[in-house]
């Protein structure tokens, strides 16, 4: 009886977790295409589960962080989606490429498809400049289906806390390019080089000195049998006197 206590726990427990893993991972999330430098561009991917058995998710959107300014996001076509960008104007203009930009987008929604029960559709963006100064970017989004429920992917995380139930898509970023691990590696590639010349001189010099070294002997040996010659010659007239 106790065994059959003790059985039935672990499975609803194992069952819990599974169900609130469900939850926790199936959610409208943000991933780059490649990496996400700070102050750089890059393609982002929105991708959207559907959750639900008996609804189909009709439109998606996507809101821009107003304190962290894009200046540049183009939307790439999702056939049978349509999509519509909406921005705002800036209290303060920025420069980019010595070109002033007075608005920028804060919101794309995409609507009129359908990502049927157990499907996902991806909604790829290009965007930039990334900023220079944050480790991460959030995206809220808002995810509606055919029979009118709403799901609002708002809820930030907060640092040693649980996921929450409806987390915001957040964008993590990487250094900026043309770091000291770039400027390095061209040092190894720099280096290699000149050891290889290095190895490429000693090379030629050993052979130069085992030239030289040959020359001489064979000099020497010329000597030798130019004074035996002598020698004989000598010996000889002395015979025939």
């Amino acid at each position: 009886m106790k065994t059959s206590r003790v059985s039935f726990a672990a499975a609803l427990a194992a069952g819990s977790v599974l169900v609130l893993s469900g939850t926790a991972f199936a959610h409208v999330g943000v991933q780059p295409v490649g990496e996400a430098a700070k102050g750089g561009y890059a393609t982002l991917n929105f991708k959207v589960p559907n959750e639900r058995d008996n609804a189909s998710t009709t439109q998606l959107e996507v809101n821009f962080p107003v304190d962290q300014p894009l200046t540049s996001v183009m939307p790439q076509d999702v056939p049978g989606w349509t999509v519509n960008v909406e921005k705002t104007k800036l209290d303060k203009p920025l420069t980019v490429h010595g070109k002033q930009v007075n608005e920028v987008v804060t919101k794309v929604t995409w609507s009129g498809g359908k990502i049927g029960p157990g499907m996902f559709q991806q909604f790829p963006v290009s965007v930039g400049k990334l900023p220079e100064n944050a480790d991460q970017m959030v995206f809220k989004a808002i995810q509606t289906y055919d029979n009118n429920e709403v799901v609002r992917w708002i809820e930030e995380a907060k640092e040693g806390a649980a996921e929450p139930q409806t987390p915001a898509p957040v964008l993590k970023l990487t250094a900026a390019k043309g770091d000291d691990h770039h400027a390095g590696a061209k040092t190894d590639e720099a280096k290699n080089a000149e050891k290889d010349a290095a190895g490429h001189g000693h090379d030629e010099a050993a052979a130069d000195h085992g030239s030289d070294t040959t020359a001489r002997a064979l000099g020497i040996a010329g000597i030798v049998i130019g004074l035996g010659g002598v020698a004989f010659g000598v010996a000889s007239r002395r015979r025939s006197a």
